[in-house]
């Protein structure tokens, strides 16, 4: 699993905005965004009418290029329409403590980073993202948008560097217990069109360890991400996003649909 930059300084210069980001995002209904480290009782209190539902885990999926931060935004926008109180976040990263892991992974190549300390480092991050952001959210009832999550690390660490999916499976039990995503939008495009986007969206960019890797790595990831998705139909919703933006909005927002969750 990796996210799309290095650290919360650096998002300006990839293009991606620190609002979606960076540190925990809070939308109100009107769709105006500002960072918080965590929600808090006072908080929850002044976000004006909003519609009383369960809290609901989605989390958006797939290699590099395939436009996850431009659907973010949207997928935000169209909750926040529709009178959805939610948090936007992402891993590794999410909390203060959280994004300062996520450095030590996404740093580029000096040291060697063993696949089984990358692999711990994500669960590291995941452990206090969850226990200081996403599950203090879901529990006020709230919504939580989170680009990649323990999917990415199944594809990324598993796929790409060959970890034991028994390990990681482990890993998972111990930092999430019985936690899943609700719903699970896997953007999936051909890796050689993914990466030449993503060469164009980050050109005289900052690059980090995952840049860095072959095309065949990435085979493996997307692979991997389509077998997941295969297994899990009810979880993961897989969309074509080859086609353009609004096409790819407009399936995701189909997929919540389907559901009953938003109307």
């Amino acid at each position: 699993m990796r996210g799309n930059l290095p650290g919360p300084e650096g998002l300006a210069g990839r293009g991606a905005s620190a609002a979606l980001h960076g540190l925990p995002v809070v939308t109100t209904t009107g769709g105006a965004a500002r960072l918080a480290s965590a929600p808090s009782p006072s908080q929850r209190g002044s976000r004006g009418i909003l519609r009383q539902a369960p809290g609901r885990f989605l989390t958006i999926e797939g290699i590099e290029g395939v436009g996850k931060t431009t659907q973010v935004a949207r997928l935000s926008r169209y909750l926040a329409e529709r009178g959805i109180d939610h948090v936007v976040t992402r891993e590794p990263g999410g909390t203060p403590l959280a994004e300062k892991i996520r450095d030590l992974v996404l740093r580029p190549p000096g040291e060697t980073l063993p696949p089984a300390a990358e692999l711990l480092l994500m669960f590291a991050a995941r452990s206090v993202h969850l226990a200081n952001h996403i599950e203090p959210v879901l529990n006020a009832g709230r919504w939580v948008i989170c680009d990649r999550f323990t999917d990415a690390t199944y594809a990324y660490q598993g796929a790409g560097r060959g970890m034991s999916q028994t390990d990681i499976r482990f890993l998972e039990t111990l930092v999430q217990g019985a936690l899943r995503p609700d719903l699970t939008l896997l953007l999936d495009v051909p890796v050689d069109v993914g990466l030449e986007r993503s060469r164009l969206r980050d050109a005289g960019g900052i690059r980090d360890r995952f840049d860095f890797e072959r095309t065949e790595f990435f085979e493996r990831v997307r692979e991997a991400y389509l077998s997941r998705a295969r297994a899990e139909p009810q979880r993961m919703a897989i969309i074509d996003a080859v086609a353009s933006t609004d096409e790819v909005t407009k399936r995701m927002t189909k997929a919540l649909e389907s559901r009953s969750w938003t109307s």
